[in-house]
């Protein structure tokens, strides 16, 4: 099959030559098929263009996996206003446009698998599976508006704005062939607005699935065997190390770790925090007025290096800001990755749909406060070797779950259900 993704953000896909979608499209590839990958021409939030040759679009191979990216023409942006609006705008409009000029040349898909984070990528996708008389999946990785409401103080559901927008993502998911969300609740989600057959809606909960985020095995051993990171503080033995790796943001609620370091008095349980952010100098000073000595910050390290780091943690820590979201499930990217580590994880969140708590593979706090935090940690250093190594075991097992490899396979299973109707 001719099997168009698009994903307004991928464009870092082709330098980066990783993450999901580049990660489907190898393996469609892999297994007969002919993806093209449909991305904006416009850098993620950095004011970067990547190609300057064509008004509309233009076409890059990616050479290791032979699969094309189309480069949609969007304007640039730095930050999350008024010119991030124009730059989905832009993509929606000159999509539409460039799909048309695409299949002049290249032929027309079998089916499109468009994918958010925003809305307007999915009507694209479904307008333009009409238009060539196909079928579309939508794929949800967010929320639209419910994160709105969930992270804003400005917004509420009954806002007109957000109104319309909730009846835009009903029309999406009604008008879509298959939904695919990568939070395990997603049928939760579409339940709980009754837009489902069963409380008298139109959508089938035969046409709604769920593929989480993942991780190549392949390359994260590759990444942890030739890209290591000599750091003192990660490799010393006498240390029972606690690692975090992402994004240091107000929405991650980092303080809360500075708090819970704080309540456990064995100095030889140590925070090793890696990412950067707008909070980081905040933090930063925190530690250094509070006088908290078993916090580091490591600042921001190229994501190759990140699984050698999480490889020789004694603990990964898996934490984002409580949200109400939390129970539809998450998917976050980082979880996989950390499976993938094969060490002990601990949670700060208990969400529902739980990996931890799944596959025996770490501890989570009983609630999201410093003492519940610090209590499980100490509970983890507590544990035996033993105790340790089949928790090890248990994460890289759950690991094998969510390899491309394994989801890949899942993903050809609904586009074949689909075809058939």
């Amino acid at each position: 099959m001719k099997i168009w993704i698009m994903n307004h953000y991928a464009g870092g896909m082709y330098f980066d030559k990783g993450w999901r979608h580049y990660q489907f499209a190898k393996y469609l590839r892999q297994h007969g098929h002919k993806p093209v990958i449909f991305c904006a021409n416009s850098g993620h939030g950095n004011g970067s263009v990547y190609f300057d040759q064509a008004p509309v679009f233009h076409e890059k191979m990616a050479e290791e996996i032979r699969v094309p990216f189309v480069f949609v023409k969007a304007r640039p942006y730095r930050d999350n206003g008024r010119k991030r609006i124009l730059n989905m705008a832009d993509f929606y409009r000159n999509v539409m446009i460039a799909a048309k000029l695409y299949a002049r040349k290249r032929g027309r898909p079998d089916l499109i698998l468009a994918s958010s984070v925003h809305p307007l990528t999915l009507v694209a996708g479904i307008r333009l599976a009409a238009y060539f008389r196909v079928r579309c999946v939508c794929e949800v990785r967010d929320l639209w508006p419910e994160s709105i409401v969930a992270y804003s103080d400005r917004w509420r559901q009954d806002s007109p704005l957000i109104k319309m927008l909730y009846w835009g993502e009903k029309w999406i998911y009604e008008h879509a062939d298959a939904l695919i969300f990568t939070m395990e609740g997603g049928l939760d989600y579409i339940r709980e607005k009754k837009w489902d057959t069963g409380n008298g809606g139109k959508i089938r909960p035969d046409q709604v699935f769920h593929i989480n985020n993942g991780v190549s095995l392949t390359d994260f051993d590759e990444k942890a065997e030739n890209y290591p990171w000599k750091d003192p503080d990660l490799l010393d033995e006498n240390s029972f190390k606690v690692v975090y790796t992402g994004s240091i943001r107000h929405v991650n609620q980092l303080g809360i770790i500075l708090d819970s370091a704080r309540l456990i008095q064995n100095q030889k349980i140590r925070f090793l925090i890696w990412g950067d952010g707008d909070e980081l100098q905040a933090l930063k000073r925190r530690v250094k007025e509070e006088g908290i000595k078993n916090v580091v910050f490591k600042g921001r390290v190229e994501k190759e290096y990140i699984p050698y780091i999480t490889r020789n943690a004694d603990i990964n820590l898996i934490h984002w800001g409580i949200s109400p979201l939390l129970k539809y499930g998450v998917s976050f990217n980082k979880i996989p990755e950390y499976l993938a580590a094969g060490r002990p994880v601990f949670s700060t969140i208990k969400p529902e749909y739980s990996l931890p708590g799944r596959y025996g593979c770490g501890f989570e706090a009983e609630c999201f406060r410093p003492d519940k935090i610090a209590e499980g940690i100490i509970s983890m250093y507590g544990l035996s070797a033993q105790q340790r190594e089949i928790m090890s075991a248990s994460a890289r097992k759950a690991a094998r779950q969510y390899d491309f490899e394994a989801l890949g396979s899942r993903l050809m299973e609904i586009m074949y259900r689909v075809m058939r109707g």
